[in-house]
């Protein structure tokens, strides 16, 4: 199983980038997805999940209503669109994939999740 980021980068406060997180030998319409990130220093923080099965989506409540996650099923790929860049959103992001049958109220936990990819940089700077 292999996870690859990409679409990071350097983006001005406001602006927007759409992140990829592109699987090979995992299924991801079968899979629940989680996109993490951590800034350097803190600690890895959940950001986003949608889910198998009813593709329900949780949000931290950080990004909520800025960012959204999809997924495309011929692609084999999920996505973290962000928009209203933010300088506190710097970090690298890092997706997560797994099979298992999630609750809704764990999708948050990165400990729930058994397959990572490598992390992409987003810088948002002026």
């Amino acid at each position: 199983v292999q996870l690859v980021e990409s679409g990071g980068g350097l983006m001005q406060p406001g602006g927007s980038l759409r992140l990829s997180c592109a699987a090979s030998g995992l299924p991801l319409s079968s899979s629940t997805v989680g996109w993490f990130r951590q800034a350097q220093g803190k600690e890895r923080e959940f950001v986003a999940a949608i889910r198998w099965g009813d593709n329900n989506v949780r949000y931290s409540t950080s990004v909520r209503g800025r960012f959204s996650i999809t997924r495309d099923k011929a692609k084999n790929t999920v996505y973290l669109q962000m928009n209203g860049l933010k300088p506190e959103d710097t970090a690298v992001y890092y997706c997560a994939a797994t099979q298992r049958n999630l609750i809704f109220g764990s999708l948050g936990d990165s400990m729930n999740y058994e397959n990572w990819g490598q992390g992409t940089q987003v810088t948002v700077s002026s």
